[in-house]
């Protein structure tokens, strides 16, 4: 059974709870600086890895497809490479629908695999901890309304990483709503971290599908439910109901029946993402209507500290 991400994560301020478990994360981010190895360099394609250290709910796969159609205009044979989880068929489903799409249990036979088929270049949707391949170039993703929550590694708090390692990366993009992100900008830069930092905000696709005059019960299992909430309301969709799940959540049949119990009593239709659309059972799809969000691109830099 998948657990929801702890909310104490999210908080300002480490709480109790964060501190109880400072150690650990002191533990594993020791390992991690230590367990760093020489990275493989492959210099028959180019590689863009879309990643992050803050844990789910970041843009990612949204950054990578909205990446695949920049390089298409360029006339740039490009695909994607996803490691092989059981939990992520819908990320993978998505990104099928955008180009040739490389999945394997080692990125790097993934990646091979694309240079046996002669592609100029990959983008890696999530891999930045990846210790076998050295990226060409990196995009760090961060949720504006999440930011780096309380700031401490797992279990502590949501980061993989330190975010002392962002020099590393260089480029960070900023996905959301609009909110404030100077907060976090802030953070960074006195740190004295050379960042280029991006900008990209979510917008609803099929809006014109989507009947603004009724009344809807939403659910999702994504990474950041509120966030998409967030979309929703900007776009003066009526939640009435709305009903969170964890991120990558196998939905069963009894699941979704109380999802269409919940929309007859009420009188409400059915709303989700397309990626939980995805992992529907094809017999309640026809009940349940979907969003198709995409990152508007903002490629300008909006700081750069040289």
């Amino acid at each position: 059974m998948k657990l929801k991400k702890p909310k104490f994560w999210d908080y300002n301020k480490p709480n109790f709870l964060s501190h109880l478990l400072l150690p650990l994360a002191k533990i594993i981010e020791f390992k991690l600086k230590f367990s760093k190895k020489s990275k493989n360099k492959f210099k028959a394609i180019k590689s863009i890895c879309v990643g992050n250290i803050y844990v789910g709910g970041t843009g990612k796969t949204s950054l990578a497809i909205e990446l695949k159609k920049i390089l298409d205009q360029e006339k740039i044979k490009t695909c994607f490479i996803k490691k092989e989880y059981k939990d992520q068929k819908d990320e993978q489903e998505l990104l099928k629908k955008f180009g040739r799409t490389f999945i394997n249990r080692s990125r790097v036979k993934a990646l091979k695999s694309a240079i046996n088929e002669n592609y100029d270049l990959a983008i890696f949707d999530d891999g930045l901890q990846d210790s076998n391949i050295s990226y060409d170039l990196s995009f760090v993703c961060f949720n504006k309304k999440n930011m780096i929550g309380n700031g401490r590694l797992i279990p502590a708090g949501p980061l993989r990483e330190n975010i002392c390692s962002l020099k590393e990366y260089n480029n960070i993009f900023l996905n959301g709503n609009d909110e404030n992100t100077y907060s976090l900008k802030d953070i960074f830069i006195k740190k004295n971290m050379n960042l280029n930092f991006y900008d990209a905000k979510y917008e609803i696709e099929n809006l014109d599908k989507i009947n603004k005059e009724e009344n809807y019960v939403v659910f999702s299992g994504i990474g950041n439910h509120s966030t998409f909430i967030d979309t929703l309301k900007k776009n003066k969709i009526k939640i009435i109901k709305e009903i969170e799940y964890p991120d990558h959540y196998n939905y069963s049949n009894n699941d979704l029946d109380e999802i269409l119990q919940i929309a007859k009593s009420k009188n409400l239709k059915i709303l989700t993402t397309e990626k939980d659309y995805i992992r529907i059972n094809h017999i309640y799809q026809k009940s349940i209507d979907f969003v198709k969000v995409f990152l508007k691109k903002r490629l300008k830099i909006l700081h750069e500290n040289n």
